[in-house]
């Protein structure tokens, strides 16, 4: 009797490509060697049988039309004889050769958990204190082995770049600054092995540079056989401030004055985001929807950062709780118009 490849999927007779698909996915991600660094051996031969499985069933199409045939026989005519041979069809499935040169190894399984994952997505791991390590895909030269064997056309394939924030205060994007990033990553020899490497890349952070910017390091992600490595791209994320917020290139901030200061008027005192001791005189009457608007005090342009844009200042205007009759017999005859 044939090897009974469904239940390697854990998928009944009648799954579907979608069906199958997700089976493999999910045992895939459970058995490959990387995923069991203590218990490999074991866990490459039953990866190896998984993907053998799904390529023996998601190309044979035959037992799907058998099914078919089967149903229509079925309403037709009831014959249980139909039903033992129809189960005893699917049960004996075609062994899969494994002396031909068409045999399964770990190459094969490789390559269609790379169809479907593209580079490993056990990658790019964040690590402890002092910055980030990417990396800690601990593929082993010994395991999965290749050689590039001359062709061209099958190293053209580039998975999609892989992406990670950078988080940065506004001080930083305010000023600039430069970033020491520490990355491990795979890459092939050239026997064809895999090794670990480990590179500082530098990232100098620009004035003004905004939320979304992406500095791109190309082909600093994993390699593969057959495969050029992926694209390294960090993605500026911008930190919450304490007392500004960003709206662009201009800055917002919140400024609390007493009914007295709005009335009379009032100089506020800021403290810069490089650090400078900015006083402001505010002459006008201060009412609940006012804005003072500094120009020139914003966050630096990006493309021309001698230029910047403007500080918003809104105020919040604190009332008092209560008056003295004396308080409000003066504060009714300075506002009588």
């Amino acid at each position: 009797m044939g090897v009974d490849y469904y239940s390697i999927l854990n998928v009944t007779r009648t799954a579907t490509d979608d069906d199958l698909k997700k089976a493999y996915r999910k045992l895939a991600m459970k058995w490959h060697p990387d995923k069991n660094p203590n218990n490999k051996s074991e866990a490459e031969a039953k990866f190896i049988q998984i993907s053998e499985a799904y390529e023996v069933i998601s190309t044979n199409p035959f037992t799907n039309f058998l099914f078919l045939i089967f149903l229509m026989i079925i309403n037709i005519c009831q014959l249980q004889e139909v039903i033992v041979i129809y189960i005893k069809g699917l049960t004996e499935m075609p062994k899969h050769d494994s002396n031909s040169k068409k045999g399964f190894n770990a190459q094969s399984a490789e390559d269609i958990f790379a169809e479907f994952f593209g580079s490993s997505p056990f990658e790019y791991e964040t690590s402890g204190a002092g910055g980030r390590t990417f990396g800690g895909y601990n593929r082993t030269e010994n395991n999965f082995k290749g050689s590039n064997d001359g062709n061209d056309s099958t190293m053209q394939k580039k998975p999609p770049p892989v992406e990670n924030k950078l988080p940065c205060s506004l001080e930083e994007l305010y000023n600039g600054t430069t970033r020491k990033m520490k990355i491990s990553r795979i890459v092939v020899d050239a026997n064809g092995h895999f090794k670990q490497d480990t590179e500082i890349l530098t990232i100098d952070v620009k004035q003004g540079w905004k939320k979304g910017t992406k500095i791109t390091f190309p082909n600093k992600g994993n390699e593969q056989i057959h495969q050029l490595p992926a694209d390294l791209v960090f993605v500026i994320d911008e930190k919450t401030h304490d007392v500004y917020m960003r709206d662009g290139n201009d800055l917002l901030m919140k400024y609390k004055v007493t009914l007295g200061e709005a009335l009379r008027g009032t100089t506020i005192n800021i403290t810069t985001l490089d650090q400078r001791d900015l006083a402001i005189t505010v002459t006008d009457i201060i009412t609940p929807f006012y804005e003072l608007v500094v120009s020139q005090e914003g966050m630096p342009i990006a493309k021309d950062p001698e230029l910047r844009g403007n500080l918003k200042v809104q105020f919040e205007i604190k009332f008092p709780t209560k008056l003295t009759p004396e308080q409000k017999t003066a504060l009714r005859h300075a506002l009588v118009t």
